[in-house]
């Protein structure tokens, strides 16, 4: 398309300068649209991750086993949880130790790097 506005203006005679700052101030706006979608996405994960953090059950980790039944690894006020699901009940399996990455933290956290 701005091939066929550079033919048209060649033809008509018009100034190449007038075209370049129409062009120059197009791109521009294009830049500043793309800077606030790029802000609006960074923002919106922003957001999504803030609420993550403040609900007070997270879901780990689910493994279906089929027949509508699973097992679903579930954190609550600091306690990891196995819980069994089958249609209609919801059955406490276990509870767990901490996950890996925070035993190691604490670990490091408590004795310090040996």
């Amino acid at each position: 398309m701005l091939g066929v506005a550079l033919i048209q203006a060649a033809d008509a005679g018009a100034v190449p300068a007038a075209l370049g700052a129409s062009g120059l101030r197009s791109f521009l706006a294009l830049g500043v649209v793309a800077a606030l979608l790029a802000l609006t996405v960074w923002w919106l994960g922003r957001l999504a991750q803030t609420r993550r953090g403040r609900q007070p059950i997270h879901v780990e980790s689910a493994v279906t086993l089929g027949d509508k039944r699973s097992l679903v690894i579930v954190s609550v006020e600091g306690r990891r949880l196995l819980v069994g699901l089958a249609p209609g009940s919801v059955s406490l399996v276990t509870e767990l130790r901490a996950s890996f990455g925070e035993t190691l933290a604490e670990t490091l956290r408590t004795d310090g790097p040996r």
